[in-house]
């Protein structure tokens, strides 16, 4: 890319060079016209007939040339290779020590003290209560009284009783009826979007003078599913019409004589005896024997044990564990980094400016001017170096 930024000063100078070859060659560079201006100020009457004749232009033209380039790249691998390393390591070791200790000793003792009790001494003694009770005292009494004695009369009446009766009738009633039939309907299709990529197209990349594809962009289209027929079935229900024999009762009234006994009460005095009981108080007196309870006094005696500690010295033996470092050796696998140049191939367009001879056609009305075809015709000089067109070296 860095080569090809010089390509737009290549073709300012080509095409500075052709203005000043048109501009040296100002005479012979118009083209036949009607009319035109002589190319050469000549006066009247002097070129009696036109005269063309032809000369070779030279024009630059830059043409890309494609160059293949060998460079070079840094690639690093990992390369292995073997280190001994020194590390300490820390052994367990058991080791034994004698520790003293203190552990306290129970001793027990034996002790006697006195205490004096309350026991308890029952005694017998007696008393007189006097006490009320209530005596019954039963009394014959004699009442007059008046009761209701029944009599029994036997009468007579006419009942009115009715007898269900069944009579026959016809009715019309509707019943509900139906069938199943199958009906069909269809289910309407899902719709969904689902995302397209439009088709893309080759692109021509003027810096790497290759095509380059550049896909389409991505739009959204919607879809719709199939619709689906589905059947199911329906109950359609009817109404029709019958005849049914029912039976209904009715209530015939009819009579008959019935006898029936009325109770009358009437009054009967009698007379009764009975007895009255009341309660009459009376004193009386009981002797009844308690128990008093006196607490005496009394001494006692007890032996008990009392336990004391008395620190005694031992000695145990202790094992305990201790690290101790212990050096040593091991081969380990390391890695480094070496640089080495791999080579590639790059492609790259090199501008090479090329010559080209374009004939022109010109007109002339001056007879005497050297380009107008005589032996003293001279071909345009070239636009890098003045020169005539066969001595600048750029038609090789």
């Amino acid at each position: 890319m860095k080569r090809l930024y010089g390509l737009p000063l290549v073709a300012a100078v080509v095409s500075l060079a052709g203005s000043q070859a048109n501009a040296a060659c100002n005479c012979a560079a118009r083209y036949a016209s009607a009319g035109g201006d002589a190319c050469c100020p000549v006066e009247e009457g002097v070129c009696e007939a036109p005269h063309y004749h032809t000369i070779y232009r030279t024009e630059r033209c830059t043409v890309m040339d494609r160059v293949e380039e060998t460079r070079y790249r840094t690639c690093y691998e990992r390369v292995p290779y073997e280190k001994v390393v020194n590390y300490t390591k820390y052994v367990t070791e058991t080791r034994q020590k004698q520790v003293n200790y203190t552990v306290m000793k129970p001793v027990w003792e034996t002790k006697t003290r006195t205490y004096t009790v309350n026991r308890p001494v029952w005694e017998t003694r007696q008393r007189e209560i006097n006490y009320t009770v209530m005596k019954p005292v039963y009394e014959t009494k004699t009442r007059t009284y008046t009761v209701q004695k029944p009599v029994w009369e036997t009468r007579t009446r006419d009942v009115t009783y009715y007898v269900r009766k069944a009579v026959p009738y016809t009715k019309t009633i509707t019943v509900n009826g139906g069938s199943w039939q199958t009906e069909t309907y269809t289910i309407p299709g899902k719709t969904y979007y689902r995302t397209v990529r439009t088709p893309g197209k080759w692109v021509y990349d003027p810096c790497t003078c290759t095509c380059c594809y550049q896909p389409g962009s991505c739009c959204k289209i919607e879809c719709t599913t199939e619709p689906k027929t589905c059947c199911k079935k329906v109950w359609v229900p009817t109404c029709e019409t019958k005849e049914i024999c029912c039976t209904k009762y009715v209530c015939e009234p009819r009579t008959k004589t019935c006898c029936y006994k009325v109770c009358t009460m009437v009054p009967e005095c009698k007379t009764c005896t009975y007895q009255v009981c009341r309660m009459v108080p009376e004193c009386r007196t009981k002797t009844c024997c308690y128990k008093v309870c006196k607490m005496v006094p009394e001494c006692k005696t007890c032996t008990y044990k009392v336990c004391k500690m008395v620190p005694e010295c031992r000695t145990k033996t202790v094992c305990y564990n201790v690290c101790v470092p212990q050096q040593c050796c091991k081969t380990v696998t390391c890695y480094k980094c070496e640089a080495r140049q791999v080579p590639y191939t790059v492609t790259k367009c090199v501008p090479r400016v090329v010559c080209k001879q374009i004939p022109c056609k010109v007109l002339c009305t001056n007879p005497d001017c050297p380009e107008a075809g005589g032996a003293g015709a001279a071909e345009a000089p070239c636009s890098d170096c003045g020169a005539p067109a066969g001595d600048c070296g750029c038609n090789g």
